[in-house]
C-alpha cells in the first residue's frame, strides 16, 4: 500500500502500526508534510481549532477515511460535502470516556458541596461553614447514554443514589437498566436532582436545553454539561440561574471560549471549566490504541469502527 496516512503522533509513539503505508506526521503546522492529494486516511489533530483541523480536507482528493480524536464530529461535518464520495468519518468513541466521566463527577460533587465557595474563602482566609446537599440519595438523569454516559453512571454507582434515569435517541435495555427514548425526556426531568448532558451535538440536540426543558427541572436542580455548549440555550439558562432556581456546572459553553465580561462567568450558582473533559493524561494512551487498531483495519481492508457518516451517502 502506497497511500499516505496522516497522523498527529510520530510513528515511534504508536505501537502496533502496520508496515506499508507512508506515514506523515502533521499536528496542525502551517506547512503540510506532503501533498494532501495523496492522503488516504487523515487523523484530525486534537484541540488545534476547527479551522486548522479541517484546512487540508478540500485538497485530499484520494481520501477514504477521516478519523477524529474527539467523540463529537460537529467540527468536521460541515466539510463533508467537500470530500470525495464514500469517505468514512469515524469518531473516537471510548477514548474520552474515563476523562469526561471523571470531570462530570468532579463538577457534580464540586457544585453540590460548594467547593468553589470554599476556594474563594481560602483566598480570603475565611472559614466558610455551611450545610450542603450530598450526592447520596439524589436522583440523576443522564441525557445522552452512549459510551460517555455509561461511563458516567459507572462512576456514580458507589455514591448511594436514589436512582439513575437514562435517555438516548432510542429505547433499549442495558446491563444497568432501561434507556428511555428522548420522547420521554419531559416526564423524566421533574424528578431529577441532577441532569447530566452527555449527548453529541446534532440538529436534534442543538438547543435541546431550552426554556421549556429548564422549566421542567425541579427547583434547586443542578444542570451539568459535558457535551457541547450549543446543546444549551445560554440565555434561557442565565434566566434560571439568575433567579436562583437552578444551578449549573458547565465544561462547555455557547459561546466558546467564554469571552471576558460574559454574564455566565459571574452568574450565581454557576461553575465553569474551560472544555477540559477529555484533556487529561488518559487521552494519549487510549488515542494511540484506537489509531493502531483503525490503521490496521484500514490496511487490511476490514470494516472501520466508529463510522458516524459516509460522504455522498
Amino acid at each position: 500500500m502506497t497511500a499516505d496516512i496522516w497522523l498527529p503522533f510520530r510513528t515511534d509513539e504508536i505501537e502496533g502500526l502496520p508496515e506499508g503505508p507512508a506515514y506523515r506526521y502533521w499536528d496542525g503546522a502551517e506547512e503540510y508534510p506532503a501533498d494532501p492529494a495523496d492522503c488516504a486516511l487523515y487523523v484530525v489533530p486534537y484541540m488545534k481549532g476547527a479551522e486548522i483541523e479541517v484546512r487540508p480536507l478540500p485538497a485530499m482528493r484520494s481520501l477514504r477515511v477521516v478519523q477524529t480524536l474527539t467523540a463529537g464530529v460537529d467540527h468536521v461535518l460541515p466539510s463533508l460535502p467537500l470530500l470525495p464520495d464514500g469517505v468514512r468519518l469515524c469518531n473516537a468513541r471510548g477514548v474520552h470516556d474515563a476523562s469526561t466521566a471523571e470531570l462530570a463527577l468532579t463538577l457534580i460533587l464540586s457544585s453540590l458541596r460548594g467547593i468553589p465557595d470554599f476556594v474563594r474563602g481560602q483566598d480570603r482566609e475565611e472559614w466558610r461553614e455551611g450545610f450542603r446537599p450530598a450526592l447520596a440519595d439524589r436522583s440523576v438523569l443522564i441525557v445522552g447514554y452512549g459510551s460517555v454516559g455509561a461511563a458516567i453512571e459507572d462512576r456514580l454507582v458507589p455514591f448511594e443514589l436514589a436512582r439513575v434515569a437514562r435517555v438516548a435517541r432510542r429505547e433499549r435495555d442495558t446491563a444497568r437498566g432501561l434507556v428511555h427514548p428522548i420522547s420521554r425526556l419531559s416526564e423524566l426531568l421533574p424528578d431529577a436532582d441532577v441532569v447530566v448532558l452527555a449527548t453529541p451535538l446534532t440538529d436534534t440536540t442543538k438547543g435541546l436545553v431550552n426554556a421549556d426543558f429548564l422549566a421542567r427541572m425541579k427547583d434547586g436542580a443542578l444542570l451539568v454539561n459535558v457535551a457541547r455548549g450549543a446543546v444549551v440555550d445560554t440565555r434561557a439558562l442565565l434566566a434560571e440561574v439568575k433567579a436562583r432556581r437552578l444551578t449549573a456546572a458547565l465544561d462547555v459553553t455557547d459561546p466558546e471560549p467564554l469571552p471576558a465580561g460574559h454574564p455566565l462567568w459571574h452568574a450565581p450558582g454557576v461553575l465553569v471549566s474551560p472544555h477540559v473533559g477529555g484533556a487529561t493524561s488518559a487521552f494519549e494512551p487510549r488515542a494511540k490504541r484506537l489509531l493502531a487498531a483503525q490503521v490496521n483495519r484500514f490496511v487490511l481492508g476490514e470494516p472501520m469502527e466508529n463510522v458516524i457518516v459516509t460522504s455522498g451517502a
